[in-house]
């Protein structure tokens, strides 16, 4: 029967599928940002990111000498010139708007009585007439072209060389470090107390600490900045460390607590038969066994914090030198916002960081989320 012990039940597809899809949903969104960095600003706004390793294909037009620019060959006026720049290749051609691609490369049409215009495949073309011309402005030659796959790093040097990215890079190392380290030294403590140490009022601290799971963190901006103010610390560094301390703290009880309470219990208990302190235990075997709960909420933390942008404006400052990642693409986007390709890639490189993070991590991350889900017996 299916369900039954040694039998897959039938549901398992199901939530593999799922389970692909949710990864593929995840993954492609941050593939587009990683090939778009490497396209210029016309593959971006003539293209989808996806169509970036086949040619893309575009349409405009340029004028043609006049006749300043004939030339005499044989009784006949010539005016010479290309319509291609770089290395598109030419794929129709036209003389009217509303009809662009109505000649193939290499045809030769009548323009006007006695003027033909040729358009080789190349490009270049050949205006010829009987008569000199006598026209001061050019006629427009509409082209569609096919440009070939082609990427740049040329991004990477204008966003890396521009001002203030390189310091706002050291503000979210400076922020993010700190505030990712003193939770979970904090949290470690409380999280042995909560699990292996008997107290008065223990059950309610820990039913508090899953209180404050619940509670958004927008309603304690204003009165936190406050007491901030009144104890003296404004805006700085050490503002910003608490107030990711204060607002990581519940989760990194919670988890940390979950999964030292499922731990071997006669290995702790024999510590303490044999003489050893609370320190000792904590120390030389609750964070040894603890490493996957902790790298797990390490990465929380990183993740928060660095792609945070809320605290930091509120607890860190706007000004150029406080700038964070996050508080700068938000600057890009409103002074450059037409540079797409400057985006995508500074957006790349803000990721970069936890994307190297959380694949180095990640095994741990499936551990320390298991914690506490089964015990035995």
């Amino acid at each position: 029967m299916e369900g039954m012990a040694g039998q897959k039940s039938s549901l398992t597809w199901v939530v593999n599928i799922s389970a692909f899809l949710l990864v593929l949903l995840w993954t492609i969104p941050t593939l587009g940002l990683f090939v778009s960095s490497f396209r210029d600003r016309d593959q971006i706004s003539t293209s989808g990111w996806w169509q970036s390793f086949s040619g893309s294909e575009q349409t405009g037009f340029v004028r043609t000498g006049t006749a300043d620019d004939q030339t005499e060959r044989d009784g006949m006026y010539v005016i010479e010139g290309t319509a291609l720049e770089g290395t598109q290749e030419l794929t129709s051609w036209g003389t009217n708007a509303r009809d662009p691609a109505a000649n193939e490369p290499g045809d030769t049409v009548e323009i006007d009585p006695g003027v033909t215009l040729t358009v080789a495949p190349d490009g270049a073309y050949q205006m010829i007439s009987a008569q000199p011309f006598e026209m001061t402005r050019g006629e427009r030659i509409f082209t569609t072209t096919l440009s070939p796959a082609s990427f740049t790093t040329d991004n990477y040097g204008r966003v890396l060389t521009a001002g203030g990215l390189g310091r706002a890079f050291m503000n979210t190392m400076t922020v993010t470090i700190p505030a990712t380290v003193i939770p979970i030294l904090i949290a470690a403590f409380a999280a042995y107390a909560l699990a292996w140490m008997t107290f008065p009022g223990r059950a309610l601290l820990t039913a508090a600490v899953v209180g404050l799971l619940v509670v958004p963190l927008q309603v304690a901006l204003i009165p936190l900045l406050r007491l901030h103010n009144d104890l003296g610390l404004g805006k700085g560094y050490l503002g910003i460390w608490l107030a990711h301390t204060g607002f990581g703290l519940p989760l990194a009880v919670y988890l940390l607590r979950n999964y030292m309470v499922g731990l071997p219990r006669e290995v702790i208990e024999s510590a303490r038969v044999d003489g050893a302190s609370e320190f000792q235990i904590f120390r030389r075997i609750i964070l040894p066994l603890s490493f996957p709960a902790l790298a797990s909420f390490a990465i929380f933390q990183f993740l928060w914090v660095w792609n945070d942008l809320l605290v930091a404006t509120v607890f860190l400052g706007n000004t150029r030198e406080q700038l964070v990642m996050t508080g700068l693409l938000r600057e890009l986007m409103g002074s450059r916002g037409g540079e797409w390709e400057i985006l995508a890639t500074s957006a790349f490189i803000s990721i970069a960081v936890p994307l190297l993070v959380f694949f180095a991590m990640q095994k741990y991350l499936v551990r320390g989320l298991l914690a506490g889900s089964v015990k035995g017996g």
